[in-house]
């Protein structure tokens, strides 16, 4: 069984984030190739250092449902008003974390996004994951490695 724990949060909160939509969900290549060049325009653009600067520096990477669409982009936590990113809402509840580490700070969060999705989600038979949306951190840890966490909203599943 994989690592995680389950960490209740008491009140909604929301993140400001850039990013794209997708029209199949089930285009990998083609997604990664979108978020890639939506991470590499916003930090070109100085937009991510800005959205940075106004939260406590951590950057995010979410994944969302919107408009019902999958969409993953970059942002931080909190509500702030930046040219053209957009505010979304997590609500308040019981999430499950899936910490991971690593030595790729920039590979690390599609790690532990891989390893959730690709089997940990069905090995976890308590909690049933309910989104509408899930974020993931990264930040340097010791020895040069990095340590990330993702947060997706859960559900207790009746026994």
């Amino acid at each position: 069984m994989s690592n995680y724990s389950i960490k209740t949060i008491s009140e909604n909160y929301k993140m400001t984030a850039f990013g794209v939509s997708f029209e199949d969900f089930n285009d990998w290549a083609g997604n990664a190739a979108k978020t890639a060049a939506k991470k590499a325009e916003i930090t070109e653009n100085g937009k991510l250092a800005e959205l940075l600067a106004l939260a406590d520096g951590q950057e995010y990477q979410i994944n969302y449902v919107l408009d019902g669409k999958a969409w993953r982009g970059f942002g931080v936590m909190g509500d702030f008003k930046v040219e053209d990113a957009i505010v979304l809402d997590f609500l308040a509840g019981d999430y499950l974390v899936v910490p991971g580490t690593g030595s790729n700070k920039d590979s690390l969060a599609d790690e532990i996004t891989g390893k959730v999705f690709s089997g940990l989600l069905q090995e976890v038979t308590d909690y049933k994951y309910v989104g509408p949306g899930n974020s993931t951190f990264v930040k340097a840890a010791e020895n040069g490695e990095f340590y990330g966490e993702m947060w997706l909203r859960a559900k207790k599943v009746d026994a």
